[in-house]
C-alpha cells in the first residue's frame, strides 16, 4: 500500500541527502521517480536539488497555485511513476498536502517528503502542519545544536550575524543566515560557547 511520508528537521540535517538518496535507490531498481521541489529557492538554481555534500539532481518546480494531483496525474498517464520525492515541503499549502494523500491513495504512488516543520519564530509552516496532521508515517532527521544536544529549532540571523525576532515566515538563505539550535539555546540566542 503507498502511503504519504513526511520526513522533517532543523536547517542542515541533511534533508536533500536523503532524498536524494531515496531517488537513486529508487532509479537503480529501474523504477521511475518525480522529484519536485519549491520554485521559490533558487539557492541550487532552477529546478534543481542540491545537498551540501555535492550532490544534485534535476526536478520539476511547484509553486503555491499549482495543482500537484494533475501534475502527477498527466506524468504518471504518460509513463507510470513509482514514486514522488518532494524537496522543501514546508512551502507546499495545505491544499496541496491534500492532493499529495490523493497521490497516495488514489493513484496509489508513495509519496516521500522532505522539509523543515517549523520557521525561525518556532511557528509551523502551513505545509509542515498539514503533513503532520495527515501524513501516514513522519521521520524526524536528527542534526546537532553547537551544544552537541539535538537541535530541533533554527535561528535567523541578519547580515551582521545577529538574532532576528520578526518578520517573513518565508525568507531563502543559506548557512550564513541560519543556525541549527537545541531549544534551550534557541530560547537564550547563544550561537556558540561562552569563554570566561
Amino acid at each position: 500500500m503507498s502511503k504519504l511520508y513526511f520526513s522533517y528537521a532543523a536547517m542542515n540535517a541533511g534533508k536533500s541527502t536523503v532524498l536524494l538518496q531515496a531517488a537513486h535507490n529508487y532509479e537503480e531498481q529501474g523504477m521511475r521517480t518525480c522529484l519536485l521541489t519549491a520554485a521559490i529557492d533558487q539557492r541550487a538554481g532552477d529546478g534543481r536539488i542540491a545537498s551540501r555534500i555535492g550532490i544534485a539532481k534535476d526536478a520539476h518546480t511547484f509553486n503555491e497555485s499549482d495543482d500537484l494531483l494533475a501534475i502527477i496525474g498527466a506524468l504518471n498517464a504518460n509513463e507510470a511513476l513509482n514514486c514522488v520525492l518532494i524537496d522543501e515541503a514546508q512551502f507546499l499549502t495545505p491544499d496541496q498536502v491534500w492532493q499529495l494523500a490523493a497521490i497516495t491513495d488514489d493513484l496509489r504512488i508513495p509519496v516521500l517528503c522532505y522539509g523543515l516543520r517549523t520557521d525561525f519564530q518556532g511557528k509551523l509552516f502551513p505545509g509542515s502542519e498539514t503533513l503532520l496532521a495527515i501524513a501516514d508515517q513522519l521521520r524526524e532527521i536528527r542534526t546537532i545544536c553547537w551544544c552537541g544536544a539535538k537541535a530541533i529549532m533554527v535561528l535567523r540571523l541578519d547580515e551582521n550575524g545577529c538574532p532576528v525576532k520578526e518578520g517573513a515566515q518565508v525568507h531563502i538563505a543559506g548557512n550564513d543566515q541560519y543556525i541549527s539550535l537545541c531549544r534551550r539555546h534557541w530560547k537564550t540566542q547563544q550561537l556558540e560557547a561562552q569563554t570566561d
